[in-house]
């Protein structure tokens, strides 16, 4: 069944089971108000009756009752034996009534398989006629209730044609309001189908619409597929770059192996210029391998601990300090800033940053590490050339080289910065960069602090 029709299906079924309701709440009300109202007044016109009777002992009792017989009923007089001493009625179906003796005054109304409803009031009396004075008789007055059958039968045509009027335009609604609920959930369901062809990304015009759940829908929907192409973009320029920069060396290596098929066997100097650039280009593509497999490893959940960044950081610098024969100024406040997070990945966001300033500028390094705004602040400045405001935006994106030409005298390969910013991602910090051409650069690793009570301040 379609969601449509389940709309229009339930909003009708909901409303038809309400509209029942109602009209029968206001059928049996105005029954029971109608007949209490009969009631009330046959008991008030037996009050009467008997009022007359007590004030004229003398007067003939027929032509009392007579005087205040009901149009639709009967009036009799029944003995303590329940035999009807007198009865007086407009019509002989009203005989229909049981008779009977009691000592009570009651005020009821009498259901029949067949015919209209008895208001019928019964009381007891003394009768002072000409015999049997004095003995307790009960006086019973009935009406059938043949214009209150009438009106209801009236009523319940009424309610009935009610109803039916009430329920198209409630079926007509249910039918608009299905087609516009449903509109965008179609469109979306086109667009979808759409977009599963390749090369596909299509959006849906979210234009003049009302600010509603499905707007937000909508939206929600063209901002995902806005991430997927952005992503899947992301990903056929990874492949290819990768694709590209593997290709590179091994076409080097393939080149150099047919160079030593063919000649390296007689000229020593060839072989072993061969064998250097075998080598050389074989480390590149470790490196880029393992670069590309970092990359990927760090983007799952590994187990955090609480340590020492500074202890981190000082090993990290004196690895280089050791390795390198540069001048490393270092800035640090005290001996302990604690963070939370994995000390391998951490370390590497370190060895990048560092790795990175060695490369690219010749001139003193400083490394400054900080507490700033209950964030801990580690910031690499290089003197170097510096990089532009276009390649600021890009630093980060994978496979993405200011200086292609000397990147490749370094051994760059464009995934470094990326493997960084996604570690510091991971751990809830990031990378910004600051720089200006011809004035070097500025690094600053950004990470949440950890106070000595194991949370995480601010």
């Amino acid at each position: 069944m379609k969601l449509k029709t389940k709309i229009q299906l339930f909003s009708s079924l909901f409303m038809l089971v309400l509209i029942l309701l109602v009209n029968t709440s206001i059928y049996f009300l105005f029954y029971k108000i109608t007949s209490d109202s009969e009631l009330e007044q046959l008991a008030q016109q037996t009050n009467d009756l008997v009022s007359r009777m007590n004030e004229n002992p003398n007067t003939d009792v027929s032509e009392l009752i007579e005087a205040y017989l009901p149009t639709n009923g009967m009036i009799r007089i029944v003995d303590d034996s329940g035999e009807s001493m007198i009865e007086q009625m407009r019509a002989v179906r009203y005989r229909e009534l049981p008779s009977e003796f009691t000592n009570e005054e009651t005020h009821e109304v009498v259901s029949q398989r067949k015919g209209p409803d008895v208001a019928v009031v019964t009381k007891p009396i003394i009768w002072n006629g000409a015999d049997r004075t004095g003995e307790i008789v009960t006086l019973q007055v009935s009406n059938h209730l043949t214009l209150l059958e009438e009106t209801m039968r009236t009523l319940f045509y009424v309610l009935i044609v009610a109803s039916i009027i009430m329920l198209l335009p409630i079926v007509i609604a249910g039918h608009v309001l299905g087609k516009f609920l449903l509109h965008p959930i179609n469109t979306l369901i086109r667009t979808m189908k759409e977009n599963m062809q390749p090369g596909k990304w299509e959006k849906i015009n979210v234009d003049n619409r009302s600010r509603d759940e499905l707007y937000e829908m909508e939206k929600t929907f063209n901002e995902m597929i806005e991430q997927l192409k952005a992503n899947f973009e992301k990903q056929e320029e990874f492949v290819s770059n990768a694709s590209h920069e593997l290709k590179t060396p091994i076409q080097i290596v393939k080149s150099y192996a047919q160079l030593l098929k063919r000649r390296g066997m007689n000229r020593e100097d060839l072989f072993l210029e061969s064998i250097d650039a075998i080598d050389t280009e074989s480390d590149r593509m470790k490196k880029l391998v393992e670069q590309m497999l970092n990359l990927a490893k760090n983007k799952q959940q590994k187990k955090f601990e609480t340590f020492n960044l500074i202890g981190l950081a000082e090993d990290t610098i004196a690895t280089f300090q050791g390795a390198y024969n540069r001048e490393m100024i270092v800035h640090q406040e005290g001996k302990k800033l604690l963070v939370n997070g994995n000390p391998d990945q951490l370390e590497q966001v370190l060895y990048i940053l560092i790795d990175n300033a060695i490369k690219y500028s010749r001139d003193k390094i400083e490394i400054d590490i900080s507490e700033q705004n209950s964030q801990i602040h580690v910031t690499v400045r290089d003197y170097g050339s510096g990089i532009s405001e276009e390649d600021q935006q890009r630093i980060f994106d994978r496979f993405y080289r200011i200086d292609k030409a000397r990147s490749r005298e370094t051994g760059g390969t464009g995934l470094g910065l990326a493997i960084a910013k996604a570690i510091a991602n991971v751990h809830h910090g990031n990378i910004v960069v600051e720089s200006k051409k011809g004035e070097g650069s500025v690094f600053t690793l950004q990470l949440p602090l950890v106070n000595d009570k194991g949370g995480e301040d601010g």
